[in-house]
């Protein structure tokens, strides 16, 4: 059964997998929702003008930052729809050693409008070509939140790679994508210290253990490298100090692979 809101978008179940609990164990039937349509990006021509990239210094690992992806309204969109979806304690098709990650989570598949959209904005700051693997021409449609309430944490890893994801022809179900591989992690701040976030900070590691920060603020991404590569970032999503929770998007930059 299909399950509404009231007037757009509409959203439903389209897959259930079994979902890992913060401190171990797993839930059956944790469902991934589609959202047709998804909350409206607006596409202005001077958008490209609005972004801006900002490496991040961290020794030879690749790491940068592109603000104003989202305006402000459309980061309220996604963090309201996604209370309407409903977080819970268990993630979809995910498994993390018990402690790790310490917080709430819900999965949804955007429609194509809208990550076309977005991935429109993000494209010129993208590396073109990584490991000889060259970007796709899409974003996973596969967007999974993270809300951290006070004391939330998600303890130092390494991002696993993903493949890609997106609706079936008939908007029922979750399909994967032949021959593309992720290699990098979008984080999509969904609110940040000026909505009255305290901590949260990501901060991201290099081979001596020194560390650099990056705060969420509304609409920042931050990008870095993730999966089996040498050059995979170890990082953490800092405990969240305030009443206020913090709400983060994983995106899963695609690249077309070679196997």
């Amino acid at each position: 059964m299909k399950l509404h809101q009231p007037g757009p978008p509409t959203f439903y179940p389209v897959e259930y997998l079994k979902g890992s609990l913060p401190m171990g164990g797993f839930v059956d039937d944790t469902p991934i929702y589609a959202v047709v349509p998804s909350p409206a990006l607006r596409a202005p021509q001077q958008w490209l003008d609005a972004t801006s990239r900002h490496t991040i210094g961290l020794a030879n690992r690749l790491a940068f930052t592109v603000e104003n992806v989202l305006t402000d309204a459309e980061a309220d969109a996604i963090i309201t729809l996604t209370e309407q979806l409903g977080y819970r304690a268990e993630a979809p098709g995910i498994q993390t050693p018990p402690g790790m990650r310490m917080n709430k989570s819900v999965h949804w598949l955007a429609d194509e409008k809208f990550s076309a959209t977005l991935y429109h904005r993000l494209r010129p700051h993208l590396p073109s070509i990584l490991d000889g693997d060259p970007l796709a021409d899409r974003l996973s449609q596969r967007i999974n939140m993270y809300k951290y309430d006070q004391n939330d944490v998600f303890n130092r890893h390494i991002d696993g790679d993903w493949p890609g994801y997106g609706l079936s022809d008939d908007k029922q179900s979750m399909v994967q994508w032949p021959a593309m591989v992720s290699k990098l992690t979008m984080l999509l701040y969904l609110n940040g210290p000026e909505d009255g976030v305290r901590g949260g900070v990501t901060h991201l590691y290099q081979n001596d253990g020194k560390r650099l920060s990056v705060t969420p603020k509304k609409g920042r991404a931050l990008f870095f490298r993730h999966g089996h590569s040498p050059d995979s970032v170890l990082h953490e999503g800092a405990k969240v100090l305030s009443t206020t929770s913090k709400y983060v998007a994983r995106v899963n930059i695609l690249y077309e692979s070679r196997f």
